[in-house]
């Protein structure tokens, strides 16, 4: 089984873009617990640009699922955190001038911050994962604090697979558009692979595995089927859907790609 994890974000960004109170991300949690969603995730963002201290704080005394919080490692934001005390943190970089988060944490660079972080948390009876590129050096330094969990950045292969499907990504990316289809293939397959030893890596160091970041319905399988991975968490492609689908059917039609998926890989 890989669990799902439903990012509503997005639906405060919409919210936001009226700067009024509606669509309310709170409502959501009910559907995500009868469409089958294993968990609810949300980043509570230090600009605060979709989900509020408001949203947070009713989504974790509400919510039917466990409640992941993704969130910076800033002292006030994990004040927050401590005091909200969802199921899981799960660390990531931040910049106020990104779209997007745009890559894994530096574990190496931060750890002593992240010690410090893990020790209160744990403390509090929060689980801390950490969301890492797929990078050796990371994964070896997250085992050696003794996190819960890692999430593995899957943005350059959801990238990559864009790149190769679609001309959407060649303006996103200008790297990509001077390489050929087979570039873009051999890339894509090279960052599958280093994406498997990753998740090797990690289960050898005693951790949980997700993934996440970029995930759809079209790239979504051949990550499922990397043996290891327990979770993903996916946001943008199922909110989008929903807006033609509805919510319970964007999130049943990402559950039936992943059951199949699983089903597949063990047959």
């Amino acid at each position: 089984m890989v669990k799902l994890g439903v990012n509503i974000d997005h639906i405060a960004t919409l919210r936001e873009a009226r700067q009024i109170n509606e669509p309310d991300p709170v409502m959501a949690l009910g559907i995500l617990k009868e469409a089958g969603a294993d968990q609810v995730t949300i980043h509570l963002r230090e600009d605060r640009r979709h989900i509020h201290d408001r949203d947070a704080r009713l989504i974790v005394e509400t919510s039917f699922l466990p409640v992941n919080i993704e969130c910076s490692i800033n002292p006030e934001i994990i004040d927050i955190i401590a005091q909200l005390k969802p199921h899981r943190a799960t660390l990531v970089p931040e910049r106020r001038e990104e779209v997007t988060t745009e890559g894994g944490l530096d574990v190496v660079k931060y750890r002593k911050e992240i010690e410090e972080i893990l020790k209160r948390l744990n403390g509090e009876g929060v689980e801390v994962s950490l969301f890492i590129d797929p990078s050796r050096e990371q994964i070896l330094e997250a085992g050696e604090l003794g996190v819960q969990m890692i999430e593995l950045h899957t943005g350059r292969y959801a990238n990559l697979h864009l790149a190769l499907n679609s001309n959407l990504n060649r303006t996103h990316h200008p790297i990509f558009s001077d390489w050929d289809r087979e570039r873009l293939k051999r890339e894509l397959e090279q960052e599958l692979r280093l994406l498997r030893d990753s998740v090797l890596l990690g289960k050898e160091m005693g951790l949980a595995v997700a993934a996440g970041h970029g995930l759809n319905y079209q790239n979504v399988r051949e990550i499922v089927q990397i043996p290891g991975v327990e979770e993903l968490n996916i946001g943008h492609s199922i909110i989008a859907n929903s807006i033609f689908l509805g919510l319970k059917n964007a999130i049943e039609k990402m559950k039936r790609i992943i059951d199949e998926s699983v089903k597949f890989q063990t047959d």
